[in-house]
């Protein structure tokens, strides 16, 4: 398997990375739509357009910056506007809007899992058609578990904190949204610090070697591959 220069690695993230973002996003406003809220239909943002959805700094220059350095991978995108009034029981569906966005990204890692496997059936590494899909698939499985996983955390403005406050009593609830201000900071600090790679981490490699079987994939032959795409 040849080592990718920059331009090819950039056409196969691309794809997977912009479907991503814009299925997560579009899935908060879907599901808020459907228990009662139509601001995101209204404000044209219940689309699957990811010009809609992308945030110039957090969906390109971030994730770029860290694609080409090595490092971990992390971005996000314009959050999908919510009228948390309109929602026939606001505290109880804000966690189902909530969990639609990580719920998008594991549907969406196990098509990428399957298009992997398609291309394996095709011929393996032995051509262009099969190569490219093996390697958008397992880059696709990469960016949505990843996206996933940092989204469950229970650190406010993610979705796992959504879904946390909407199980806690009111007035406990309200003192822990007090903290999403401070939210974006924490998380960089931990970004920085290399304390999220180690929080994650182990959740990401159980759960990508889990995806990889879906795939089709021995361990070995999954982490070469994503270690060809990452260097």
């Amino acid at each position: 398997m040849e080592e990718l220069n920059l331009l090819q690695r950039v056409a196969v993230w691309a794809i997977p990375v912009l479907f991503a973002i814009t299925i997560h996003e579009t899935a908060h406003g879907w599901m808020a739509l459907r228990l009662g809220d139509p601001t995101a239909k209204m404000l044209g943002r219940l689309t699957l357009n990811p010009i809609k959805h992308i945030d110039p700094i957090g969906t390109i220059l971030v994730p770029g910056v860290l694609l080409m350095v090595g490092g971990f991978l992390f971005g996000w995108a314009k959050p999908v506007p919510i009228t948390w009034e309109n929602l026939r029981r606001p505290k109880h569906d804000m966690a189902w809007v909530a969990a639609a966005g990580p719920l998008s990204n594991l549907l969406m890692a196990l098509f990428w899992a399957m298009l992997a496997r398609l291309g394996l059936a095709l011929g393996g590494f032995s051509e262009g058609v099969a190569l490219f899909l093996i390697y958008v698939g397992v880059a696709g499985l990469f960016v949505n578990t990843i996206l996933m996983l940092l989204n469950l955390l229970p650190l406010p403005p993610l979705d796992g904190s959504r879904v946390v406050s909407a199980l806690l009593p009111p007035r406990l609830a309200y003192r822990y949204e007090q903290i999403e201000p401070w939210g974006l900071p924490i998380l960089l600090v931990l970004l920085i610090t290399g304390m999220l790679g180690k929080i994650l981490w182990p959740l990401i490699t159980t759960t990508l070697l889990g995806l990889a079987a879906v795939a089709g994939m021995k361990a070995e032959t999954f982490q070469y591959v994503l270690y060809t795409l990452l260097n």
